[in-house]
């Protein structure tokens, strides 16, 4: 048994969407319905940054105590480990793959973020260089999928566009997608991107991935939070961080 820390944003449903794949059994906890939300004592020791997604394995493969993971794409990486399933093992196709999913952490989700606390959540700026930094740079990383998507080394030998992200279906694919199919959000027209508007309907219509988006609530432009909401969500400290690890 698994259990899932949960929220319905693009980083909980790349989790929920991987765990719908493999078949394990899975419990989704709300992380919204814990007592301190992220700051709770027990999620802390869970996910030490207070953020979510984290998952507990109940089961792990040493046969040890239950094993906490943070972070969403160790969480992937542990997961599909786990099954044997969606995460190569051979040298190079393997390090593809992770290459795309390291991107994916450490470009297309943050700067998507970033874009979209802007454009949704912030108070109106004084200054528009912050929300067009990030709305030019999210653009630029959409441009950056639909090339790889549509590999003009591809067609030049008659092949066609890249089923998925790198080669067979795998956890990059599922890392991404949740984060493109927010491109309403971030004020992206998919009409620009015709390769990555193919690969995302066709990971859609795959019965797992449809399934993690109907277990968890459809992902939308947030509601704007209360002065609370707003200050665990987006302002926290380190002093807040400190209290809740006890310190």
């Amino acid at each position: 048994m698994i259990d899932l820390y949960f929220s319905p944003t693009p980083n909980g449903h790349k989790v929920l969407i991987l765990l719908e794949e493999i078949g394990l059994d899975y419990r989704l906890i709300d992380i919204e319905a814990l007592d301190g939300r992220h700051f709770n004592p027990g999620f802390v020791r869970i996910s030490p940054n207070a953020k979510m997604p984290a998952i507990v394995d109940h089961a792990p493969a040493d046969g040890g105590p239950p094993f906490a993971v943070f972070e969403s794409g160790a969480i992937l990486i542990y997961l599909a480990d786990k099954a044997g399933r969606f995460l190569p093992t051979e040298l190079r196709a393997r390090s593809e793959v992770l290459q795309w999913l390291m991107w994916q952490m450490a470009s297309l989700g943050p700067m998507s973020g970033q874009n979209g606390h802007f454009r949704h959540q912030a108070p109106p700026a004084t200054d528009a260089y912050a929300p067009e930094r990030y709305a030019r740079e999210v653009r630029r990383l959409y441009a950056l999928l639909e090339l790889r998507l549509h590999d003009r080394g591809l067609h030049d030998r008659g092949l066609q566009d890249r089923a998925h992200v790198c080669g067979e279906y795998s956890i990059a694919d599922i890392a991404c997608h949740p984060w493109i199919a927010a491109h309403a959000i971030q004020g992206i027209d998919l009409g620009e991107f015709p390769a990555l508007a193919r690969w995302l309907a066709a990971v859609a219509a795959r019965p797992a991935v449809a399934r993690a988006y109907a277990t968890g609530p459809a992902y939308g432009p947030s509601a704007r939070l209360d002065e609370a909401g707003h200050t665990r969500r987006y302002r926290q400290t380190a002093e807040m961080l400190r209290a809740a690890h006890g310190e």
